[in-house]
């Protein structure tokens, strides 16, 4: 069976799909991803990556085509949806010409497209094949797919599509009890992918005291700044715990120096830095938010932007984590971090539910099955 699975060019949004991928090439199937930019970099994983838009780089193409719309989806007060939906729309049209080019080269039996990227979807209508929504965290695919497509008319058109179903089978990766069900729905188990490295020896060491994670993830930290780590440095030396800052090419020059109780890595695995840790400070980003939750460790999640809210209100309304501000950030909220068991509770019971989901080497059975009609 040959597979194409088309994504947002993020690695938030391409990484989630890649323990699919292993499972179907471990199962002697053929896997191409279709994505750019950012989401290039999931060649890493060993998987064959198709560019379907050369040289795009996702800010400047926004900044430079959309502006105001790139606006309303920061609002610090939290996005607007509807901004949102003609954002995705926007960077679907512009590179469904790539996407429909690379799945008719490639003759895919069943495109797999994540949830934001409807573009698959449009490809796998206008060969004639199944196509299977992926999704990536809390955020439901239903309404988004729906007004996603409702923009894409002229699209559509100009591929001879008239159309897509309505109702699609979607691969959900969120825990049973933090999500409403998807129509359609085939829960599959979130196992985490950071990408390969080799890991520093303080990281497989049993730490002296509590550690916390500290991330903004990939994109984050490029568009609000490092705001919300300065407040945790402020709060620090009151913490009786050791702080990771996990915040990848960063510039971190800015925070002076650091206190003797926080440690800056720049980029590490947060799968591994996690299983070492008591709990996590980060922005509320899907893979982030999943990685925590698999290592069963309480979080306090600071949202920004895109679904990260819905991603902090679902940890948050589960009693595994905190939805906080920046501003909220303190020497008390921190310590609560490390000592309520509660919290803790609530997240190790949110572990032992994920690892009674079904694993990707499950679904690559369904897949054949779907693919074969």
């Amino acid at each position: 069976m040959r597979v194409l699975f088309v994504s947002y060019p993020a690695i938030g949004h391409v990484f989630p799909t890649v323990p699919l991928q292993w499972a179907l090439r471990a199962a002697g199937h053929e896997v191409l991803v279709a994505t750019g930019s950012y989401g290039l970099e999931v060649a890493n994983a060993g998987l064959h990556v198709a560019d379907v838009a050369p040289g795009l780089e996702l800010e400047s193409f926004f900044q430079g085509t959309v502006p105001e719309l790139l606006e309303r989806v920061r609002r610090p007060e939290g996005p607007d949806p509807m901004a949102g939906i003609q954002l995705f729309a926007h960077l679907n049209d512009h590179l469904t010409d790539g996407i429909v080019r690379t799945a008719e080269a490639f003759r895919p039996d069943l495109i797999v497209y994540e949830q934001i990227f409807v573009s698959g979807l449009i490809a796998a209508q206008k060969l004639g094949v199944p196509a299977v929504q992926h999704n990536f965290g809390f955020a439901r695919g239903g309404d988004i797919r729906a007004l996603t497509v409702a923009q894409l008319t002229e699209t559509m058109r100009r591929h001879g599509v008239d159309s897509v179903p309505e109702q699609v089978r979607t691969i959900d990766i969120a825990p049973p009890s933090m999500a409403e069900p998807e129509p359609l729905g085939w829960s599959m188990r979130p196992v985490p992918y950071n990408s390969g490295a080799v890991l520093p020896d303080w990281v497989l060491d049993k730490p002296g005291r509590p550690r916390i994670a500290v991330t903004l993830g990939t994109a984050s930290v490029h568009v609000t700044g490092l705001g919300p780590v300065q407040r945790l440095l402020a709060a620090a030396p009151s913490v009786d715990a050791e702080f990771v800052l996990a915040l990848g090419e960063v510039d971190t020059s800015a925070l002076g120096e650091l206190p003797s109780n926080v440690r800056a890595v720049g980029w590490v695995p947060l799968t591994v830095l996690m299983q070492t840790c008591v709990g996590a400070v980060h922005h509320g980003g899907a893979g982030t938010t999943l990685a925590g939750l698999n290592a069963g460790v309480p979080q306090i999640i600071l949202p920004d932007g895109a679904d990260r809210f819905v991603n902090a209100q679902a940890v948050h309304d589960r009693g595994a984590g905190i939805s906080a501000t920046a501003e909220d950030l303190d020497v008390e909220l921190l310590r609560r971090l490390v000592s309520d068991e509660k919290l803790r509770t609530a997240a190790a019971e949110v572990r032992e539910e994920i690892a009674t989901m079904p694993s990707p080497a499950v679904l690559v059975e369904r897949l054949v099955e779907l693919a074969a009609g």
